[in-house]
């Protein structure tokens, strides 16, 4: 798979914030190692996509990688060569080797230059290698993870567990209202900066997992719930599992199934400046065990009512 973000996760250059979080979506499901056991081009293309789109769903870090400053893994680029006058030229001439271009460049200049790509230190001729400038502290690396956590904690908040290369365990705390696709950026959990500089950050794509009673409209919730009979015609109180704890709720009388009870601001919770979200309760009516009463109550009827077809005495 490509290492180019871009291309990684299918969009242009141009895409808006919108499409690169769409796009992440299907390919981290597509490529998620739950439906891809044991598949190892399926999991690297999971790490490639969870990178991808932690680096452009963040603007500064986009914005550097578009300006050519870092590379695709975040990592700042080096002395970059030109095919123009001047610039290095990929061929020699002679014993001496290279064609500075007209001799603009100093030896001090040569020096950084050779010298962090070659990574050779100190020296002062052409051959004993050329002197390099001191860089200064540089911010190290960031890493990428991937984190799945539960659907009523992607709506609560709560704490998730990650491991760390080394083994190292590190507790995350996820906000409540967090979406599928969404990058934790936690500062100084990356890789030791250099010469004193300060540490990467760790760069969290969070997954979200089903559940198999509710499902999420934006800052809403939906889940269906089984009514009896008897409720459903004469009313009454039903306990609703919402995913804050239960509630006690009245059902009209004559509720059918499909009526939608409204619980206000027990959605999602709280967040920002968002307000919490509603729980809308879809009635679904079952019939359950049969009363007898019931039952010769309604056979009672249909003998009243006369057998289809035939015409009363």
């Amino acid at each position: 798979m490509s290492k180019d973000p871009y291309e990684v996760l299918g969009v242009a250059r141009t895409a808006s914030q919108d499409d690169i979080r769409k796009a992440y979506r299907k390919l981290a499901k597509k490529y998620h190692p739950d439906l891809n056991p044991g598949d190892k081009v399926a999991e690297e293309n999971f790490k490639a996509v969870g990178a991808a789109n932690a680096l452009l769903s963040d603007e500064e870090q986009r914005a550097r990688f578009d300006r050519g400053e870092i590379d695709a893994t975040g990592q700042e680029k080096g002395f970059g060569f030109g095919g123009g006058r001047g610039g290095y030229r990929d061929h020699a001439e002679g014993a001496q080797g290279f064609n500075y271009g007209g001799g603009q460049f100093s030896e001090d200049d040569l020096g950084d230059i050779f010298g962090t790509m070659f990574g050779q230190g100190g020296g002062a001729g052409f051959g004993g290698g050329f002197r390099r400038r001191p860089q200064g502290p540089q911010k190290g690396a960031d890493r990428q993870y991937a984190l799945t956590v539960s659907f009523l904690d992607s709506v609560n908040g709560g704490t998730s567990r990650i491991t760390l290369p080394g083994g190292t365990q590190l507790d995350v705390k996820i906000p409540a209202g967090i979406t599928e696709g969404q990058v934790m950026r936690l500062r100084g959990k990356g890789d030791p900066g250099v010469q004193g500089g300060p540490a990467g950050d760790a760069l969290i794509t969070i997954t979200v997992a089903p559940d198999s009673t509710y499902t999420r409209d934006g800052n809403d919730i939906r889940m269906s719930l089984p009514v009896d009979l008897k409720t459903a015609v004469l009313g009454g109180s039903i306990t609703i599992p919402t995913p804050a704890g239960s509630v006690k709720m009245n059902v009209p009388p004559h509720s059918d199934s499909g009526s939608v009870l409204r619980l206000r601001g027990r959605g999602v919770k709280a967040h920002g400046k968002q307000e919490a979200g509603n729980l809308y309760v879809k009635l679904v009516v079952t019939i359950g065990k049969v009363d007898p009463a019931l039952e010769a109550f309604l056979k009672g009827t249909a003998d009243q009512a006369g057998e289809p077809g035939k015409d009363k005495a």
